[in-house]
């Protein structure tokens, strides 16, 4: 598949196809994978995800883009950036997430990925400020935005996660161009 927007040193962005339903359903059924998530997503939710995401990639010229490892060309997850638009004082934003195949952790991939979409975000589409957030047990994640240069603002409550009382606090890290 050579269809990417993008690429960095090892990975490949694209737009999703029907393929990656499939995928990104086996990716989002691994119960580590989705540790730091109130519950894991059905087949049916994984794939209205992979549509709003195409709709915003088609609205945009960016989502959570579908990722390739460009040695061999296998579908790994998502890296990219979307429109947050829950209720905080800080939306609506820009959000810079990820998500890869367990098989595929520590090797970079999240980073190297991050920092390609972020240059990506400021450079090519002309945005401004990015932010990041996950709970704030997800030391992973917090990792990765410390190692693209992202700066912790704040804490707070997360209203979509107000029911699952251990995911509720939550991180929000920035970066400005």
């Amino acid at each position: 598949m050579e269809n990417y927007t993008f690429k960095s040193e090892r990975l490949g962005f694209r737009n999703w196809t029907e393929q990656d339903k499939i995928k990104m359903g086996l990716i989002n059924s691994d119960p580590k994978m989705m540790e730091h998530f109130p519950t894991i997503p059905t087949q049916k939710q994984t794939d209205e995800f992979i549509d709003r995401m195409k709709t915003q990639f088609s609205e945009n010229g960016f989502c959570y883009f579908a990722v390739d490892k460009l040695e061999n060309t296998e579908f790994i997850g998502f890296i990219g950036i979307a429109k947050q638009t829950f209720e905080s004082d800080f939306t609506p934003c820009v959000d810079i997430g990820w998500r890869l195949a367990q098989t595929e952790w520590g090797k970079g991939f999240a980073t190297e990925g991050a920092r390609k979409c972020l240059e990506y975000a400021f450079d090519e589409i002309g945005l401004k400020n990015i932010k990041s957030i996950c709970p704030e047990t997800n030391d992973k994640s917090e990792k990765v935005m410390k190692k693209i240069g992202m700066k912790k603002t704040k804490n707070f409550n997360h209203p979509l996660l107000s029911e699952f009382t251990e995911l509720e606090e939550c991180v929000l890290y920035e970066n400005e161009k």
